[in-house]
């Protein structure tokens, strides 16, 4: 601990009000250099700190705003932070020393009251903020400047329209353009905070401006560099040129040191590679990403997982990213067992015919670790790797049989499990193994497993000889088995009636069963089916048999991939919660906007064929900020934005290139436009890898195939008076609705 420390930790005691005030009091004579009241407030600001409530200290602790000290001013100004908010009936009283200070020569002074202001959103404060916070965004030193972005922000939080009415979101967007790269950090950081809320206003960047932030990059902190590259996917390119050049000038952050700055550029590459057309540039990229990627996984477990969780999305859009690198996802005796599992998933997904046999290998050593959940995850895995490769079925096969004739209960359980779905995949390819399965019956406890076990027996009825003493063991038990082994028994039980009619015992089975399932079970699912079973055999055998015993689609991969829409729009998110959860945070944040891909002409066709339509609520009335700039060219005459009245009336420059647009139905209105539908027909954007392609054509298909012909509600806009659905509108006479 250093000496400053030692010093200071003196101070963590638990104290109580009535000392503290005692020694304030005392402290106001025979203190020439406050280091009195230094002393007494580090007690009361290290008492904040431990969690006591120093709030009836209000009075007596801003009596020294007026001390000359910037130390002092600054625990001042902390206590104001934990306290001005339950205090607004007092605050007023600290308002001179707040706009005195906002006039200091001292810029860190002019920084701190405007930011401490920011942080208390009483009335009276936010009314006086607003003076010292427009001339502190134009002050002379970037500290001050950088510190008044932020609180913008803030602002905004408090009050959206006022902040919106005086311009400060303008002038906000005028600080893009500063000359100090620490200044336009926080204002790009602001900008997204108010882009970024349900009702804020949409933040979008032109390409001039898109380059100027680039520019900045190189200046910035860790933190600015990764909010200035986190803006960039407000950028829409219109060419492919425009998306190309802009990922040459980023891909050198891919160099960084700090693995948020790595990922971040990786989601900002992958998102102007939507863009592209460029196969040649588009592999390059591709490679380059792979070694960062590779690097993350030297860091702690932590950083590890969240680069696993990320590159298991990476890999499935961009498969040739990490293609050859199946070896760096191999476990380590020491991960921990989150680490394992995902490095596991991964290996699956990277398997291919030319490293199977490693990958098989590999998975078979992990299948005699201890940990229970591993290894049941591994066996899985060989199973999922003999449907996914073929020509490594029957190696995968040999090991499956080899772990269960270790007689582990869980390894058996999850071999059986596995080899069903192999079963379907391979049809009349390996049933010569189902007398080692059946001998292993006894060994099945789990619903999952059990039922696997009765699909095969009843599947393959006709090629067991003692199919129904099997199954009469199995009913033994019938009405205290779980629902999905009850549901197994039932089918399992009707198709060994289908392929044995003619036995007494068949009968007597499916009778016996059949009784059970609609009379003695309550659940409506294993009922109904019970029903739908004994009519068909009443009524037809023969269209039982049929309807039973029909060929049965072959187990495909294709389930385990995302949907691309989906995994479009999630890496949007990479390297944030979402990547971590796969869900997009509208879903477990509140208030947050959801992101998808914008169309544009330069926007490859099947992208744009399963872009995901995102809306935003507007959850106040809304407002327009009418900002000069570039005109949208999908947007054809464009409707002019209500200019709201502004206090400074002072009019914008045109040349500052960021686009601030109202969130209302303007926006709406402009995206299904006939110039916007006009620009459906792109060009191919070259996807690189023959299996990415063949992904793409089946996104493709599956897209059309789904995609309704025309949609059946869009008839309903005037049914509800001509209103827009979730967005407050006026209703006859402005009076009659006193929100507006």
């Amino acid at each position: 601990m250093s000496g400053q420390g030692a010093q200071d930790a003196k101070f963590f005691q638990r104290g109580k009000i009535q000392e503290f005030r005692a020694e304030l009091q005392a402290a106001e004579s025979k203190d020439k250099k406050f280091t009195k009241r230094k002393t007494v407030l580090k007690k009361i600001v290290a008492n904040i700190t431990m969690g006591n409530d120093m709030s009836p200290l209000f009075g007596d602790v801003i009596q020294c705003l007026g001390i000359p000290s910037l130390e002092i001013k600054k625990m001042v100004y902390l206590f104001l932070v934990c306290y001005g908010r339950s205090k607004a009936d007092q605050i007023r009283a600290v308002m001179p020393n707040f706009l005195q200070d906002c006039e200091d020569r001292n810029p860190l002074i002019r920084a701190l009251a405007i930011r401490t202001m920011s942080y208390i959103p009483a009335p009276i404060v936010v009314e006086e903020l607003e003076d010292p916070l427009r001339h502190a965004l134009k002050d002379r030193d970037p500290y001050v400047r950088k510190t008044a972005a932020i609180c913008v922000a803030k602002l905004y939080n408090a009050d959206p329209r006022k902040c919106e009415r005086n311009g400060f979101v303008e002038l906000l967007r005028d600080l893009l353009l500063d000359t100090n790269a620490t200044v336009v950090a926080n204002a790009v950081a602001a900008l997204t905070e108010i882009g970024d809320r349900q009702d804020g206003v949409i933040f979008k960047l032109n390409l001039t401006v898109a380059n100027k932030l680039l520019a900045a990059v190189g200046e910035s902190s860790e933190w600015g560099q990764i909010y200035i590259l986190d803006s960039l996917l407000r950028y829409v390119p219109e060419k492919h040129e425009d998306a190309e050049l802009m990922a040459e000038r980023v891909i050198v952050q891919l160099q960084h040191a700090n693995s948020a700055v790595v990922l971040t550029t990786i989601k900002v590459l992958l998102y102007l590679m939507n863009y592209m057309e460029n196969r040649r540039l588009m592999d390059y990229i591709c490679k380059k990403m792979g070694p960062p990627l590779v690097t993350l996984l030297s860091s702690g477990p932590e950083v590890q997982y969240v680069a696993l969780r990320n590159i298991l999305l990476i890999i499935q859009r961009r498969p040739q990213v990490l293609k050859n690198d199946v070896k760096v996802f191999f476990c380590k005796y020491n991960d921990p067992i989150y680490v394992k599992l995902a490095k596991l998933e991964i290996m699956y997904r990277l398997a291919r015919e030319e490293n199977a046999r490693e990958v098989l290998a590999e998975l078979q050593e992990y299948a005699s670790e201890v940990d229970v959940d591993f290894v049941r995850k591994a066996v899985r895995s060989i199973g999922r790797l003999a449907i996914k490769v073929q020509p490594a079925a029957d190696d995968c096969i040999k090991a499956l049989l080899e772990l269960i004739e270790t007689k582990v209960t869980y390894v058996v359980q999850e071999a059986v499990i596995v080899i069903k779905d192999v079963f379907r995949r391979y049809p009349g390819r390996y049933e010569g193994i189902i007398p080692t399965l059946c001998a292993n019956l006894d060994a099945l406890d789990e619903p999952e497993s059990k039922a696997a076990m009765i699909w095969i027996v009843g599947q393959f009825a006709d090629r067991i000889e003692n199919a129904d003493e099997l199954m009469d063991d199995l009913t033994y038990t019938f009405l205290e088995e779980p629902t999905e082994v009850q549901l197994a028994l039932l089918s399992a039980s009707v198709k060994l009636f289908i392929y044995k009619s003619h036995s007494d015992t068949t009968k007597a089975l499916v009778h016996k069963v059949l009784k059970w399932a609609t009379e003695e079970v309550d659940n409506p699912d294993l009922r109904d089916r019970g029903f739908m079973y004994w009519r068909l055999l009443a009524l037809s055998p023969a269209a039982a048999s049929e309807v039973v015993l029909a060929e049965k689609p072959a187990i495909t991969t294709d389930a385990d991939r995302m949907d691309r829409g989906a995994l479009d729009q999630l890496l949007l998110h990479t390297g944030t919660l979402g990547s971590i959860y796969h869900k997009n945070p509208e879903t477990f944040i509140r208030g947050a906007t959801g992101k998808a891909l914008t169309d544009s002409p330069a926007l490859n066709p099947l992208s744009r064929q399963v872009l995901v339509p995102v809306a935003r609520t507007q959850l106040l009335p809304p407002a327009s900020i009418r900002v000069p700039g570039p005109v949208d060219p999908r947007v054809v005459n464009p409707p002019s934005p209500v200019l709201p009245p502004r206090q400074n009336g002072a009019s914008l420059p045109a040349d500052a290139g960021a686009a601030l647009v109202p969130s209302a139905s303007q926006a709406s209105t402009a995206s299904t436009s006939p110039a916007t539908q006009d620009l459906l027909g792109g060009e191919d954007d070259g996807e690189g890898e023959a299996e990415t392609e063949d992904h793409d054509h089946e996104d493709l298909a599956r897209a059309q195939a789904v995609a309704p012909a025309s949609d059946p509600y869009a008839a309903l806009d005037n049914a509800f008076g001509g209103h827009i659905a979730d967005a407050p509108q006026h209703n006859g006479d402005a009076n009659d609705d006193l929100l507006f």
